[in-house]
């Protein structure tokens, strides 16, 4: 992995914040439970704040950082507090001072071994670093066959090579103190065709094939979404959510 950030996101901060699916209250009810003390969580690579209102049910204090500004512009803007401008790898964070490390479909960004050694700095002994990830979506079998071909065909040459690890489900990343666990989780929204194509252009593919060629991939998808999506106002989608964790020792 780079050692640079590579700013994906910033220029549709204001998109990713309004059309990413959220979190299930199962996934952040897990991680509670799993931590031994309920003090203090950082949530890495926050992005716009995806994950801050389920966490802060659940802990008395959290700090939330990004690299991009204008993510973090976004998140003040939705009221999201504890935010602070840094590098995954170097947190302007006391030693032994978290219980939870949360990094929301952000991990195949870092740099990994410089992350690792970061957390294992910032958690209290017995702490926990929690990541999770999600790839594509599933809607009906006609939709699905249209974003499958978009996803490989259309946009697949603008996906960075990290996102790889996305697609694999993070299977390929080695967590550090012998590698924790796996659990398999779902996310579920019913949405509109409006709300799954405005997800699909907040896909970093997109963006950067428009920035690249200046052709947006849109239209054309949107017109043979239309045609198979069917008369349903809405569909239920569904995305198949990753989530790793392991314990730092002590």
């Amino acid at each position: 992995m780079s050692a640079g950030f590579a700013d994906h996101f910033s220029a549709r901060a204001a998109d990713y914040s309004a059309f990413r699916p959220h979190y299930p209250d199962a996934l952040f009810t897990r991680l509670a439970a799993e931590t031994r003390e309920r003090r203090l969580a950082w949530d890495v690579g926050t992005g716009s704040g995806q994950a801050l209102a389920g966490l802060r049910a659940h802990f008395a204090q959290l700090v939330a950082s990004d690299a991009s500004l204008a993510q973090l512009d976004e998140a003040r803007r939705l009221g999201h507090e504890g935010l602070i401008a840094a590098r995954a790898e170097r947190a302007p964070l006391p030693a032994s001072s978290v219980d939870l490390v949360t990094v929301a479909q952000a991990l195949h960004w870092f740099d990994l071994p410089a992350f690792f050694a970061e957390v294992a700095r910032v958690l209290k002994p017995g702490g926990v670093l929690a990541a999770w990830t999600y790839n594509l979506f599933a809607v009906t079998p006609a939709v699905d066959a249209e974003l499958g071909r978009f996803y490989a065909e259309e946009v697949g040459a603008w996906w960075p090579a990290d996102r790889r690890h996305v697609e694999n489900a993070y299977a390929d990343i080695a967590l550090p103190w012998g590698g924790g666990a796996r659990c398999a989780l779902e996310m579920r929204a019913a949405w509109s065709m409006a709300q799954v194509l405005d997800y699909v252009a907040t896909w970093s593919a997109v963006t950067r094939c428009r920035r690249v060629t200046g052709v947006d991939p849109m239209p054309g998808l949107a017109a043979r979404i239309e045609r198979a999506w069917g008369a349903a106002a809405t569909h239920e989608v569904n995305w198949p959510l990753t989530l790793l964790t392991v314990r730092k020792p002590g």
